[in-house]
């Protein structure tokens, strides 16, 4: 490694799989991801840690992997945030422009800044990140309102928050590996970096990021987050059900889920049968390919559904020119793109990760780790990568990025 470079992680402790990347950034921006490591995920449910010596050694068994195929240790690392903990509120504030001749100074955006950040959270919870909405000045959008004319400026802050001890327990899982947690990514921010344009995100866009035991999700609009949110519902919930509606085991409706499972219904001959272990031994059966499917899709539309109604008046068709993008690993389900273009009203399509991300690491399971790092590096060009925290200050986890 050379001195215009460091090594930094990115790590995603989910309920299927805990995935660490390691990359080299040099002079500040360029990023080569130079070691991967996967390993199935133990000790988590929809995204919170639940045992927590289990999620050490899947959590320290990924991160050894990633060192050992990069070749290099760890400085830090970036670690992804989601679960049915977190939670978010928007607060905005104004303020009187104060010079004599109504020109806007860096004492008035830092005044009204502090203002729409000032509320304070319930007992127990702490900031991930507080992501800034355009200025308005009179009333008018404006990107840096320094040394503009203007009586009363305006702006407000969508504000994530999340439990304190269970954030604590993600932390101190890789902690326990000697390393510096450097900054909380929320995973919907992360994967709409990575699969969204500048250009898509000004037009508005939605990504929808379903993983097994959470779903994540971020709105676009002009150009900024407008929303996000996390769901304890994901992938897991379609094996339960066909678990339950088959009567098979969980490992034998994951199975079918994944051979059979579609977002939508698409199997006309209700006589038209799969087999349930298909090996042929003492206990093999044959199931109807079109209850897999019907099952399926239910809950694949009810979970989008759901989606729908947490984005509440957020979502406005005509305000999202972009469309629906879906990612994580149970976007792989056949169909789900229809599924999803029924619910929303747009076009909707699985996200393609851009051009430099290496051809193993394009499976949608991948998008939230990667986007880690392009949401980290915009961060860090434009605001300084951060100074080392010290240890245990959970009430200052987070950095203010102003993202777009």
């Amino acid at each position: 490694m050379s001195n215009s470079s460091r090594i930094i992680g990115a790590v995603e402790i989910g309920t299927g799989k805990v995935v660490v990347l390691v990359g080299e950034i040099t002079r500040g921006r360029s990023l080569n991801i130079v070691g991967v490591g996967v390993a199935p995920a133990r000790g988590v449910m929809k995204g919170e840690v639940v045992d927590y010596k289990a999620a050490c050694e899947a959590t320290h068994h990924a991160l050894e992997m990633a060192e050992k195929r990069a070749g290099a240790k760890l400085e830090a690392v970036w670690l992804a945030q989601s679960g049915g903990h977190l939670d978010a509120f928007y607060n905005e504030a104004s303020v009187n422009v104060k010079s004599a001749d109504n020109t806007v100074t860096a004492l008035d955006i830092d005044s009204v800044c502090a203002l729409a950040k000032e509320k304070e959270l319930p007992a127990g919870r702490s900031r991930i990140h507080e992501i800034r909405r355009p200025f308005r000045l009179d009333g008018r959008a404006v990107p840096d309102p320094e040394h503009l004319s203007g009586k009363r400026l305006e702006v407000g802050y969508w504000i994530v928050h999340g439990s304190e001890g269970k954030i604590s327990d993600n932390i101190h899982v890789v902690g326990g590996y000697h390393l510096e947690v450097r900054e909380l990514v929320l995973a919907s921010l992360a994967s709409g970096s990575l699969l969204t344009t500048a250009e898509e995100r000004a037009q508005g866009v939605l990504v929808i990021d379903i993983g097994k035991g959470v779903t994540d999700y971020v709105l676009y609009r002009d150009g900024h987050v407008l929303v996000t949110g996390t769901l304890p519902v994901a992938g897991d919930h379609l094996t339960n059900d066909l678990s339950i509606g088959l009567r098979v085991t969980l490992s034998q409706a994951e199975m079918l889920k994944l051979r059979h499972g579609r977002g939508t219904v698409q199997t006309r001959d209700k006589t038209d049968k799969v087999w349930l272990n298909g090996d042929g031994a003492f206990g093999d059966r044959q199931l109807p390919k079109m209850a897999i499917e019907t099952i399926s899709a239910a809950r694949t539309m009810e979970l989008l559904e759901v989606v729908r109604q947490k984005l509440g008046p957020a979502f406005v068709p005509e305000h999202c020119g972009a469309g629906v993008i879906l990612t994580g690993g149970t976007a792989k389900l056949p169909g789900i793109e229809e599924a999803a273009t029924r619910v929303f009203g747009l076009n909707a399509r699985r996200g393609e990760p851009p051009s430099w991300v290496k051809e193993e690491l394009k499976d949608p399971m991948f998008s939230s780790v990667l986007g880690i790092f392009q949401f980290g590096l915009r961060a860090a060009h434009e605001h300084a990568l951060p100074a080392r925290r010290k240890p245990g200050l959970l009430s200052n986890l987070t950095r203010l990025f102003a993202t777009s």
